[in-house]
């Protein structure tokens, strides 16, 4: 007889908290770094690190120290950091810091606000000093952000934004202040993630991937779309166009929308009203990028961030009559000197600069030849030459004017960034940082828009140029008549050349000549055109076109931060 004798099974219940790391348990390191520029692969180094260790909301530690980069730091940065050359002469280096922070961070969870900025350094610095890089878990507070926050509750995600809203730090571009501020903002995010029943690092890192249910429900919709470049457009029960995009294939970047890649909140309020997707396809990838603008510009749509409002831009002109001026207007309407298009903030900054180096009136009144008025304040100060009260020289101010004109052309002789320069290290070496960065964006602005002009310019003045570059199939063909795309298409292998460039000719659209530098296009469309003529393998058949000899971007690079500084 056999007795069968129970099995004692040892078994575990696990609590909600066993299937997670709870948050308030976590140890997160969030860290912040100042830099020499944008990006470590181009030359950049790192000036400061600044740590907070960070666990259930108590500070355990902070690390922080400036680092000498071996290298003389940009004036610009020294503007947005107030870190100088001789603060870091006696900083220890990067090879000394490094290895001391990656102890501090031992074991904890990364955290950074716009995280592949400073970890992407990092590991730069830790690949050239051969050190291995610690599997860190990464956290994005800028990233948890747009899941975590609604629209109407701040207009961005930028750091300053975040923290002058969650925070009583302010980030000052300083590591370990912007560190504080960080780990505040953080903080806070755990406390929204929580109220949505979010209180482990799994599901927060779940959160910012996860594929909305509003997504999954209209993955439909990029059923039976065209594999090939061109156009999308979603639109709602109404038929009101939500969103236009381009790709060069439309079928798996729709399909994108509806996979853990898409994270942006406004488009998961698009896709839960979206009805359908409508496809226009295209010959090449510029043709699509081009009808994309256009598009965007006719449809308006809600959810499109860029070139919606082109009526919005603004230029800054050099009038023509007997006493000329600077006048900021809203389009080209001749041919007088314009440079732009700007924002108009953007315009107005640039005005500034030139009339801190130009000291032609900045009066809009109406003058004859010989003007008779009271002079104004700024010919009392010596910054304009005075045609107001008729003590001007003519041929003084016509010298002037056209020193300025020059400056408008591409600043062959550097007077703009001469006299800003200056401005900027008088500024700064009196620790007014402030004000010198406000002189920075002042001639960052005016580069930006001498640039802008010179480059479309020579193409708007151009009233046919036929270029082909390498295509899979033979060879793409681009139609360009006064900077608009006229017509676009595949040439292909073993086809009478000739005879097909003629047939597109002539079913190419008819382009009237433009006023000005302006082209006969959206100026976001002419720039489109000038990215693809610029590209390896692009050749003109016919026409001419070249960039100006004497050009502002030679100067614009100095003083030009990269983005992602900007935004940290």
């Amino acid at each position: 007889m056999t007795v069968a004798v129970p099995r004692v099974i040892d078994v575990f219940q696990p609590s909600f908290e066993d299937l997670g790391r709870p948050l308030h348990d976590t140890t997160f390191c969030v860290v912040d770094l100042e830099t020499t520029g944008g990006s470590p692969a181009k030359g950049s180094k790192i000036t400061e690190v600044g740590a907070v260790k960070v666990r259930g909301g108590e500070v355990l530690g902070e690390f922080q120290t400036l680092v000498n980069p071996d290298e003389s730091i940009p004036a610009f940065i020294t503007v947005l950091t107030g870190i100088t050359d001789q603060m870091v002469i006696d900083a220890p280096r990067i090879a000394e810091v490094l290895p001391s922070f990656l102890e501090f961070a031992q074991s904890c969870v990364l955290v950074a606000h716009n995280a592949p900025f400073d970890t992407g350094f990092l590991k730069h610095a830790a690949a050239q000093l051969e050190l291995p890089w610690p599997r860190f878990e990464v956290l994005d507070t800028a990233v948890i952000a747009r899941r975590a926050l609604l629209r109407d509750e701040v207009p961005n995600v930028k750091l300053a934004t975040l923290a002058a809203r969650f925070s009583d730090v302010v980030p000052d571009h300083r590591a370990l202040t912007d560190a504080r501020a960080t780990v505040d903002v953080l903080h806070t995010l755990f406390e929204r993630l929580g109220s949505l029943g979010v209180d482990t690092l799994e599901e927060v890192r779940d959160l910012t991937a996860a594929v909305a249910p509003a997504q999954r429900r209209r993955r439909h919709l990029a059923d039976g779309l065209p594999d090939g470049p061109g156009v999308y457009l979603f639109r709602d029960r109404d038929d009101r166009v939500l969103y236009v995009g381009t790709s060069r294939s439309l079928r798996k970047r729709v399909r994108s929308y509806f996979t853990r890649s898409e994270t942006r909140s406004r488009m998961g309020e698009m896709l839960a009203i979206a009805e359908r997707v409508d496809t226009v396809s295209c010959s090449t990838a510029l043709e699509a990028a081009v009808r994309e603008l256009r598009l965007i510009d006719a449809h308006r749509p809600p959810y499109n961030r860029r070139s919606k409002f082109p009526e919005r831009q603004s230029w800054i002109k050099l009038t023509r009559e007997p006493w000329p001026r600077l006048s900021i207007v809203n389009r080209v309407s001749d041919d007088a000197d314009y440079i732009g298009p700007f924002r108009r903030a953007a315009a107005e900054a640039a005005v500034a600069a030139l009339h801190e180096t130009f000291r032609v009136r900045q009066c809009t009144t109406r003058f004859g030849k010989e003007p008779r008025r009271s002079p104004c304040a700024l010919a009392d100060l010596g910054r304009c030459l005075s045609p107001c009260d008729g003590s001007a020289d003519a041929a003084a101010y016509a010298v002037e004017v056209e020193r300025l004109r020059d400056a408008l052309r591409g600043d062959r002789h550097g007077a703009v960034v001469e006299r800003i320069d200056a401005k900027m290290r008088e500024q700064a070496e009196r620790e007014r940082y402030e004000q010198a960065g406000v002189w920075r964006d002042r001639l960052t602005a005016f580069l930006r828009g001498s640039r802008r002009a010179q480059r479309i310019a020579g193409l708007a003045r151009t009233p046919q140029l036929i270029a082909a570059s390498p295509h899979s199939d033979g060879w793409e063909v681009h139609i360009v008549r006064h900077g608009r795309l006229a017509a676009a298409g595949i040439l292909p292998r073993r086809a009478a050349t000739w005879p097909w460039i003629e047939a597109l000719v002539a079913t190419a659209e008819s382009v009237a000549t433009p006023a000005g530098p302006a082209p006969a296009a959206l100026v976001e469309e002419t720039e489109a055109v000038l990215r693809w003529l610029e590209q390896p393998g692009v050749r003109l058949i016919e026409g001419t076109w070249a960039s100006p000899r004497w050009s502002t971007a030679r100067h614009l690079d100095r003083y030009e931060v990269h983005r992602s500084m900007l935004t940290v």
